[in-house]
């Protein structure tokens, strides 16, 4: 591993090759904060594939292009007199203290669930007049539904078990079977998923990962469907449900 000296002459350089690229390169030239805010979540996707994977190379390579543009905007922000990247950092370091007196205070914790409960109190005395303030509106759905019952989780807010938690996933999928107009029927299987990923997060399990894995194990189960179906010279649009699922079977029976 590098030493921090290292570390810091390698950050340095990206500084440095930031610069010229903005002063020389006509693409970077013309980037802006709004310009490149799609191709950062792009990225942030695909480190998220890479971390699915625990694939440590491509990890590698993801958390550099998203680094790429963490400096690009606080560059971006230098050229406005807004901020640079000393700021960015400054402002980090000293909310990660504030929000750990336990570490550099006079603070005791028992465990990480105290730290949590404490992390929340703390941004609350930060000016956030919400608990779920730092809930973002683009948030994808699923993350939101975890991140909302994880924070008011740290105020106690909380079913005692995942037991409970399940009660209400059953209690959920009685309204949803009862409930007939179709405008309420959304609004019950909304509460439905709320409740699942409610159970999940209680029982250990971080639902978006676990739909991810189910998301590419389909895909993969299905692409061994379409080139069997290509080997036997078949159409798979042509072939009926039943002939389908005996594909589907042989596809999982090679995995």
């Amino acid at each position: 591993m590098n030493s921090r000296q290292e570390q810091l002459d390698a950050f340095n350089r990206l500084l440095d090759i930031m610069n010229d690229l903005r002063e020389k390169c006509p693409w970077d030239q013309k980037q802006t904060l709004q310009t490149l805010r799609h191709l950062t979540l792009e990225e942030v996707y695909e480190l998220s594939d890479a971390l699915l994977e625990e694939d440590l190379q491509e990890i590698k390579k993801e958390l550099g292009d998203v680094l790429l543009h963490l400096v690009f905007y606080a560059k971006i922000g230098s050229e406005k007199g807004s901020f640079d990247i000393a700021d960015v950092i400054n402002s980090l370091n000293e909310k990660l203290i504030f929000r750990h007196p336990h570490i550099y205070g006079d603070v005791e914790v028992k465990d990480e669930e105290e730290v949590k409960q404490n992390w929340e109190q703390l941004k609350l005395k930060e000016g956030n007049k919400s608990i779920l303030s730092g809930v973002t509106k683009g948030t994808p759905s699923l993350i939101k539904a975890y991140r909302i019952q994880d924070k008011v989780k740290g105020i106690g807010f909380e079913f005692a078990n995942a037991e409970d938690a399940w009660k209400k996933v059953e209690e959920e999928l009685v309204e949803f079977h009862a409930e007939t107009d179709l405008y309420k029927k959304e609004q019950e299987l909304g509460d439905v998923f709320f409740s699942l990923v409610n159970y999940a997060r209680i029982s250990g399990i971080n639902p978006d990962t676990a739909l991810e894995r189910t998301n590419n194990k389909f895909i993969n189960r299905f692409q061994k469907m379409e080139n069997m179906a290509l080997n036997k010279n078949l159409n798979l649009a042509d072939l009926n449900l039943e002939q389908m699922d005996e594909l589907w079977e042989e596809a999982k029976k090679n995995e």
